[in-house]
């Protein structure tokens, strides 16, 4: 177990709440059957390394967000893994909303100190240990593959600014947010607010990132930052990535998994309905035997 006791140094987060209402569609065909925390990574999907990272640390209630293809997440899953209660929030605007809409929900059943988790993330479990306080931020050095928020430093090394434009990747004062935060009652209380002002304002289609970027300016939100390691995590958002993911983590038999627990015969599954698809994808269009050149489309 990962796990030592913080109570002596604050109060430890045991909720974790993870984002998974998107589409995926930069991952099709993957993501035409199964949502975007089911793809497999050498073999072990993304949302089973999760679980299980979580369940080494002593999480005690996992809160999901659901929207593409809900109903895939809540069967493999269940109410409960081990000792992790599980939540489901439905977004019935996922496909016009963006994870600003999704962190908002959560303000209807979250109102203690949580981990805040993206659903296309793999990563080393060690990782999280220094995140099981409340108010942290994970950061990495900039890599070429990076895109999306940074964030600045000041010369104490504390959370100086977010930015969500376009960075030049070279510029070593920025280092790229990982999408894993923890907050505190007080923090998440300020987040929230924010966030249901801009709910209403109809700014549904924007990042969560856009929020903490103002309370940071204004000084109502702060972060520690946590450093990961840039070759032990990846963001999966495209096939390519998934290439490149399954290069950091290449053997299975490396991330403590007991085959014999009860998330092996849904993995299979996942993978039936994932091949089943590929297959559909691979034969709708065949050559027509009379005119080899001519491409038909199958019935």
């Amino acid at each position: 177990m990962y796990y030592s006791d913080l109570s002596d140094n604050g109060t430890p987060v045991r909720t974790a709440l993870l984002l998974a209402a998107g589409m995926g569609s930069r991952l099709s065909p993957l993501t035409d059957s199964i949502p975007k925390c089911l793809v497999e990574v050498n073999g072990i999907p993304i949302l089973e390394r999760l679980i299980r990272s979580l369940r080494n640390y002593g999480f005690k209630r996992l809160v999901v967000v659901t929207g593409h293809l809900s109903e895939v997440i809540q069967d493999y899953l269940g109410n409960r893994y081990a000792d992790i209660e599980i939540i489901y929030i439905h977004s019935p605007r996922y496909k016009t909303t963006n994870n600003i809409y999704s962190l908002w929900l959560a303000g209807k059943v979250i109102d203690e100190p949580f981990l805040l988790l993206e659903s296309d993330l793999v990563f080393y479990p060690e990782l999280l240990k220094s995140l099981l306080r409340p108010d942290r931020i994970a950061v990495s050095k900039m890599l070429p593959w990076m895109n999306g928020t940074t964030v600045t430093l000041n010369k104490r090394q504390q959370l100086d600014a977010l930015w969500l434009g376009a960075v030049n990747r070279n510029d070593a004062a920025h280092f790229k947010t990982v999408n894993i935060y923890s907050f505190s009652c007080s923090s998440w209380r300020s987040i929230w607010d924010r966030l249901d002002r801009h709910i209403s304002a109809k700014k549904v289609k924007g990042y969560y990132e856009s929020v903490f970027a103002e309370l940071v300016a204004e000084e109502k939100l702060t972060f520690a930052p946590v450093f990961f390691d840039p070759d032990r995590w990846y963001e999966i958002d495209t096939l390519e990535d998934l290439s490149a993911a399954e290069k950091m983590f290449p053997r299975p038999s490396s991330f403590p998994v007991n085959m014999t627990e009860s998330l092996l015969p849904l993995r299979k599954a996942v993978s039936t309905r994932l091949q089943n698809v590929i297959d559909k994808k691979n034969t709708a269009i065949v050559v027509n035997p009379l005119r080899p050149s001519t491409l038909v489309a199958a019935d």
